[in-house]
Order: C-alpha cells, then structure tokens, then sequence
C-alpha cells in the first residue's frame, strides 16, 4: 500500500481512525489520481473485521468538505464577526511568532496551549507540540475534559488504565454494560456482546438514559445520574451476605478488604434504590447473577464518571472483579480503557526536559472559562496573554461556555486555532491555520479500547495549503531560534519514537498493526501494576493525602431533589451521529441528526405542558439554551437528556448545552461534572 499515489489505477493506502473512540479502526483508503474516493474499515484487523461507524465511513466527505479551511486566514473584524481574510503562511507565521516572542519576553506562562482529542495520534496530537510548548516554558495544560476522574480511579485501585482484552467479551455470560451507549460510542464491542448474547450471555445495561444499547440488552437499570457508586457497594453488600466472594483471591490478590467490607455492609439494597431511583430487586437480582454467573465481565465507559464523584464510583465498580474472582478467566473482569498497557516513550516525543528546570504553572482545561476571566495574581500567576488551540474546540465543548465565549473574545486575547473547520473557537480567533486530516499525515496511534498499535500513513497530499500540526510547531520553532536537534525530527522519525523498541515498526509499516504481547487473562494470579501487586480497596495513596482511601458514594453537587427552583438531573450524552463537536458541520450526518433535542420524560413534559416539537428553554442559574423538546421513552422520570455537542452557531439561537453545564471539578483527577447539572425546562412564549 503506497502513499501519496497519482497513478491511474485506484491504490490501497492504510491507515487509523484518528477520533476519540475506543475502537480505534483501522482504515483502508481507496486513491484514484491522487483523489480519496472512500474510507473503509480494514478487513484484514481483527477488531476492525472491515467495519466502520456512520461518522467516519464519511471520512472522504469531511476531508473534502467545501467549507475546508485550505488557506492561513487572519481577522478582519471584531473579535467573533467571524470574518477574516485570507494572509500567507509566511506573513502569518512571522507575526504569531512575534507576538508569541513579545509575550514569552514579559512571562512565557502568560501562553496557554489548549488541546485535546481532535486526534488521538501521537505525532499529531503532542509530540512537536510538546517539544515547542516546553522549550517555550508556556503554562501546562491539565487535559482533564473527559476522563480524568474515571482514569485515576483505575489506577488507585488497579494501578493503572488496564483491563481485560476486548476480544473475550465475546465469551463472558454476563456482561455489564455500564454507562455507555456501545451501540453509538463502541461498535466492535457491541458486536462481540452481541455474540456473547446469541451464545446464552446475559446482557444487563445500566444508563440513566434508556439508549439504543440498553433497548437491546436483556435489563436496563436506570438509576439517576451520579448514583452508581451506590449501586456498587449495594452490589456489595449482597455479594458478602450471601457468601458469593472468591476469598482465595480476596486474600492472596487485594489490598483493604477488611475495610471495603465494613464499608459495603453499610449499603443495604434498600438504602441504594432509594439514592438511585430504582426498584430494590433490581438491585438484588443484579448481585445474585453477578455472584453466580461466571465468568461475568463490565464493560465501562466514561459517561457515568462526568459527576462530583467519578472518581470514587469508578474505584468501586473495578473492586467488583476482585470480590468474585472474575479475573482469573480471560472472559471475566473488567475494562474501563487499556490505554496503560501500551509502553508508550511520552517523554522522548514531548521532551519536558526542554523546560530546563522552570516550574511552569499548570491549569485545567475544563475552567478555561474562569481561567480566561482572571487577573495577574500571586495565586493564578500572570493573567492569559494567548492561547493557541490545537485538536480542540473549546467554546463548544467546554463548560460553562458563555464564560468561555467572554474569555475568547477579550480584545487583548491573542488566539491561533489550528483547524479543519471555521468552528465556534475559530470564530474567536485572530488567526485560522488550516491543518491536515488523517488522510494527510503520519501517525501513530495507541487504543484504550483494545491492545493493538496502528499506524497511518497519508494517503493524499495535503488538500489546498494545509500542514500537519508538526509542520506548524516546527516552523514557530525555527522562528523563535529553537535550535535543539529535536526540531528537525520529521514526522516518520516521530513515528519510530512513540515506542522505541517495543513495537516491531517494520511491522507496522507492513501490515498498519502490531499486537501488544499481554496474557490473555493480565490479572489471573494478581500482579496488578499497583505498588502492592495488589487490586488497592484502600489507597495509601489517597489516604496519604488527607483523603478516603476507600471508594465511596458522593453524592453529587446538585443532587437529584436538592432544588426546587430546578428540579430536573441533566445528562448531555453525545448526539449519536456525532463524536463530540467533530462531525457537526458533515451535512450527511447532521441531516440525520436533525436538530439539537431535550428528551423528557411524559410525566415531566405533561407538569410543564411540553409537547414534542415544541421549542423549550432549558436553563439554571448559569444561564439557558434552547431547544426542540422530544417527549421521549429514552428519558427517566426527574432527568433530561440533553444531546450534544452542538456547534453553538448551528443551534437555533446560537448556544448549545454547555452553556448550562458547570465548572465544578470531580474527587479526584480534576475532572468537569457534565453530568452533575439540575436544570429547568420551560415552554418558549409565543414568537420567542
């Protein structure tokens, strides 16, 4: 597979999906002329097996989308008119480069790189951009926005982000599937779940919201959001009162038991239905098949953990496999993401030894909107002079975005975007750099939802006058005088970096693949990568710092029927043919998507006379967006579902769920609480 062809005859190019899902596919893209005629799945990956979701089967569409960004475009207008004009690469890249040089002069922390997962690849994603921003000695960024709580309640309780392969799902007989909508956000996953289910597995989802997932699985338990720690620990309780434990590996292979134990037994199933809203026998069938069903595997995603306490209700659904010895069969544990098992050499691609040993301050990515807001303090350091954004759309994506919306449009605010798109951050920034897709570049990429290292090849030339993102990050160096030899690397050499020796290259350069070398059951004897070896109940760890070593129920910050003034719990899971705020501006898959839609519950939409279609106000004390309502079976009673994540300049008025979402940070990890948010909903007032 060749890239980069022009022949006549169409070629086969391999290649990795670069978003942010734990399938991580790998692709074949068909090249005619030098033209990208389709994306496909690659047959010959056995987690691929030649399928794609809907999104990126559209891959070529985006690539080629009219409203590309092909050329560097500087402001012309006031700061969000959205209007710019077209300036070349030369003359745009010495003034950032100047502007940047002025500002490191005062304080280099005064720069903020914002970024996240607009890709997933190494190269693409922190690599040169690591190098650039660390030489600098700019301000860290804490990337928290969507899994950080969940990922440190992994790694206290079992040292890292691990897990069970994928793969053996297909074997389990119970198979939790908990917090995620797998239809929509892990399609390769659903499809061995679905062949555990016709091989007599038993198929449980438990989501606040009745998904399409959990219209097809045996039982969907639809406790209140922010409540599944509970629910673990009622889990628990069962599993000690009627004596289904493996005590053999609670001995030999964990760490607390004595402690965790006390704590269960102080979560009666009756207490836990009352804080998650579900029936109690839910609660004590659930624990009398995952007592008894052997082997009996979770499958865990990142949507129940956007709460106060997702870190700590993480900690006690991976303490489940220990408790019944799941992990001693391949088809039994546990997976939440794998990315830790891939041996990744983060520090020879970013290079942090090029701060030199300057202590540059840190801050969270998701209280942007506070952060951009604030003043020179001895507390926060020098007020954010610029902030150059990279594989990510904060003004959508962020909470509280009409903080971040004020942020941005601070006339004494320097912002560089690199991107595909004029998205709502672009909208806001003084200068556009088109950037390239996948189909354009080198990269490599890991996975957190299987054990597999892909690379992508390019495919095409970049289309019209885009760069990869290390092509950008090179060119400012060169012009801030960075001259480390590590500036040169290109980005095949960034490729071979990413694991050093640990990862047969010649491999992936043959096949686009290369399977990490794991048992096949990584947790049967224990050697959990903890400092114990041990499945950690109790975490020296937390408690070292004043807190909880054990995993316990939080309740969260607006707890359901804590406010009579906003009475309703909202979850903002993804719109399904969208993946965060990619996908958007695809008019094929928006068409499918229709418009920005509240799902309520009949019985709340009937108590403020909402029917479906009509246009509502949601909105608390942060502020409001609007909405068509849908009177739907996906939502419980008490909680709305609003489905993201909208462009806010292609919602109805110009705003979309996250202006109602909060900066409050999660137990543990820094994480933001999405879904810890109590709202209204109102009808709109004629001709509103």
């Amino acid at each position: 597979m060749t890239p980069l062809t022009t022949t006549p005859e169409p070629q086969q190019v391999r290649g990795a999906c670069p978003h942010d899902c734990p399938d991580t596919c790998a692709l074949v893209t068909t090249v005619e002329n030098g033209v990208a005629l389709r994306v496909q799945g690659n047959p010959a990956h056995r987690h691929t097996d030649g399928a794609l979701c809907t999104k990126v089967s559209r891959y070529a569409e985006r690539s080629y989308h009219p409203e590309r960004l092909l050329t560097p475009l500087r402001r012309s207008g006031p700061k969000g008119s959205g209007r710019f004009e077209p300036v070349g690469w030369d003359e745009a890249l010495d003034d950032i480069a100047q502007r940047l040089q002025a500002i490191a002069a005062r304080d280099p922390q005064a720069i903020l790189p914002y970024s996240y997962a607009g890709t997933m690849g190494l190269v693409q994603g922190e690599a040169m951009a690591g190098r650039f921003f660390h030489r600098l000695g700019a301000s860290l960024l804490d990337r928290t926005i969507c899994a950080s709580a969940g990922g440190e309640g992994l790694v206290q309780t079992l040292g890292g982000k691990v897990g069970m392969k994928v793969e053996h799902f297909a074997r389990s007989k119970l198979i939790l599937i908990w917090g995620s909508n797998s239809i929509g956000s892990n399609l390769h996953f659903w499809r061995l779940a679905q062949q555990a289910k016709r091989e007599g597995a038993r198929l449980v989802c438990i989501d606040p919201r009745r998904t399409e997932t959990a219209d097809k699985c045996h039982e969907h338990i639809a406790l209140r959001p922010g409540t599944d720690a509970a629910l673990a620990l009622a889990l628990m309780h069962q599993l000690i009162t009627h004596g289904w434990l493996d005590h053999g590996y609670i001995e030999r292979h964990t760490l607390g038991w004595e402690g965790l134990r006390e704590r269960a037994l102080q979560w009666p199933p009756e207490r836990a239905a009352e804080v998650c809203g579900v029936p109690v026998q839910q609660i004590v069938d659930l624990a009398r098949a995952y007592g008894t069903t052997k082997p009996a595997a979770i499958r865990l995603n990142y949507g129940m953990q956007r709460v106060r306490g997702g870190g700590n209700a993480v900690r006690a659904i991976a303490c489940l496999p220990a408790l019944v010895g799941a992990w001693r069969d391949p088809a039994g544990g546990l997976l939440l993401s794998a990315s830790g098992h891939f041996p990744v050499q983060r520090a020879a691609l970013q290079r942090p030894d090029l701060l030199a040993g300057r202590a540059a301050r840190t801050i969270n990515m998701s209280t942007i909107g506070d952060d951009l807001l604030r003043e020179t303090s001895p507390g926060f350091g020098p007020k954010v002079e610029a902030v150059i954004v990279y594989n990510s759309n904060p003004v959508a994506v962020a909470p509280e975005s009409g903080k971040v919306v004020q942020g941005f449009e601070r006339e004494d605010l320097f912002t560089v975007v690199l991107e595909h798109f004029q998205t709502d951050t672009a909208d806001l920034a003084d200068y556009i750099l088109p950037a390239t897709t996948q189909l354009e570049h080198w990269d490599i990429h890991t996975s957190y939802g299987h054990t597999d290292v892909l690379l992508n090849r390019p495919a095409i030339a970049p289309v019209g006058q885009a760069r990869t993102n290390t092509d950008i990050f090179r060119a400012l160096a060169a012009r801030l005088g960075f001259d480390e030899p590590c500036f040169a690397d290109d980005d095949l050499t960034l490729c071979r970096t990413a694991f050093g020796d640990a990862v047969d290259f010649q491999q992936l350069l043959d096949q686009g693949f290369a399977t990490l070398n794991l048992p096949e059951a990584p947790f049967a004897d224990g050697q959990f990568p903890t400092a114990s070896g041990r499945c950690e109940f109790h975490s020296a760890r937390l408690a070292a710092k004043g807190e909880d070593g054990l995993p316990d129920h939080l309740p969260n910050f607006e707890a359901f029927g804590s406010s009579t003034q906003f009475p309703l719990a909202m979850i903002s899971p993804p719109a399904r043919n969208f993946l965060n705020s990619s996908f958007v501006n695809v008019t094929s898959l928006r068409d499918i998507e229709g418009e920005p839609l509240l799902e309520i519950h009949a019985d709340d939409a009937a108590a403020r006379g909402i029917a479906s279609g009509q246009m509502v106000r949601v909105f608390n004390q942060r502020g409001e967006y609007r909405c068509k309502a849908s009177v739907s079976k996906r939502a419980r009673p008490g909680v709305v579902n609003g489905l993201g994540i909208w462009w806010r300049k292609l919602g109805p008025f110009g705003t979309n769920v996250n202006e109602v979402t909060s900066q409050r940070l999660t137990d543990m990890g820094g994480g933001p609480v999405f879904y810890d948010c109590l709202v209204e909903v109102a009808t709109l007032p004629e001709g509103a």
